[in-house]
């Protein structure tokens, strides 16, 4: 199929210098029907973006992650309820802050372990330290260097154990380094680790060779350039070089930490596999029973996501592995009661809507972009050309 409207909204970021480049897929009712590719891969240098490109999908990585522990659990190798102090010693004894934005010394022993199933849902009650970063607790993230390439994933654990939760596990959603401690407890549970688990079972079962912790030498040629705007207007036209975010050398060599939250480099048509699965119904990563936790909030409806300092995410709850649209909301009109999808900090792009077979998946690379308004424009464009 041809994506005139696809393609001239995205043609319009590029344009417009808010965005270097996009490359981007459609799966309809199960199947891949359209890709394409807009802008350029490295400005300097001229490089159209191709479709074999690589992108730094930052929280695009988590939906893997939380594939993997749902795989566990399918094996009954733990239960939601389980603390996860019981696989992880370390965080038997959590404090928690009187408010998430209270002092240090406010923090007094949780009522309430944190677990599994809070770890998923991001209620749990830790953070991360650019979120409100004004606050003590960030600061003490920040501090402590919780996300440290330099450290392992047992070693983040025992850095986490020491930092006070803002809140009573269970009781409020805040975005956080959960999806690490599910990554560790993955780990633990399976024996392997983390990247090994990926490859044997996501990775492999799917065909995805292009994704990694960090690209191999030769493949690096590949990897689109990294760019950054202006972070007070995001939406100021401009564009430069961000390779040393979010540190120098990130993706391009190993580290001791596998990050579960945010460490992976995909390709658009390996990134479109996993997709495609879930939106084919699950198989060969879950079984069928399993997608509900995947496509069905397992939030309370009373409880709303957002992030500080932003407007809530209006209709919207989250599953095990993402957001999931549960009534129509301003800031992404093109969107569907049951659509399940997350995005990542450079600004890649995923959804797909269960009912339908329908599955979108958008690759760019523009550090700290995702908030700018180009995805709900690229859905309503998809859909505008598949109408036709």
């Amino acid at each position: 199929m041809n994506f005139p409207a696809t393609h001239a909204a995205l043609q319009n970021e590029v344009d417009s210098e808010r965005f270097p480049g996009f490359s981007y897929a459609v799966i309809h009712h199960g199947e891949v029907v359209g890709r394409g590719c807009v802008g350029c891969a490295d400005i300097e240098r001229r490089e159209e973006m191709r479709l074999d490109h690589l992108f730094r999908i930052f929280s695009c990585t988590k939906l893997v992650t939380s594939i993997a522990a749902l795989q566990l659990l399918e094996q009954g190798r733990f239960e939601l309820d389980d603390p996860i102090a019981r696989y992880i010693p370390a965080l038997g004894a959590l404090q928690v802050l009187a408010a998430p934005d209270a002092p240090l010394d406010s923090a007094r022993p949780a009522r309430e372990p944190v677990r599994i199933r809070h770890l998923l849902t991001h209620t749990a009650g830790f953070t991360y330290p650019f979120l409100a970063p004004q606050t003590p607790v960030a600061r003490a993230y920040a501090d402590a260097k919780t996300g440290n390439p330099a450290t392992t994933l047992a070693q983040q654990m025992e850095t986490l154990a020491m930092l006070p939760l803002l809140f009573e596990p269970g009781t409020a959603w805040n975005y956080s380094v959960a999806t690490d401690v599910v990554g560790r407890l993955v780990e633990v549970v399976s024996g392997e680790p983390l990247d090994r688990y990926f490859e044997r079972h996501i990775f492999g079962p799917l065909g995805m060779a292009d994704t990694f912790f960090h690209v191999p030498v030769a493949q690096q040629s590949r990897l689109a350039a990294h760019y950054i705007g202006d972070l007070v207007d995001p939406s100021r036209p401009g564009l430069k070089s961000a390779e040393h975010l979010p540190y120098a050398g990130a993706y391009r060599s190993p580290s001791p930490r596998l990050n579960p939250g945010g460490g992976l480099v995909s390709s658009l048509d390996d990134y479109t596999r996993l997709v495609q699965a879930l939106a084919r119904g699950g198989s060969p990563l879950l079984q069928p029973a399993s997608m509900a936790w995947v496509t069905q909030s397992q939030i309370p409806a009373s409880m709303t996501i957002g992030f500080p300092g932003q407007p809530t995410l209006g209709g919207r709850g989250h599953s095990f592995a993402a957001s999931v649209f549960r009534a129509p909301c301003a800031d992404d009109p093109a969107a569907r009661f049951g659509d399940v999808q997350w995005n990542g900090m450079s600004g890649t792009q995923w959804m797909f809507s269960p009912a339908e077979g329908f599955g979108l998946v958008l690759m760019t690379q523009r550090y700290m972009g995702f908030g700018l308004p180009y995805w709900p424009r690229f859905k309503a464009a998809v859909q505008q050309d598949l109408s036709r």
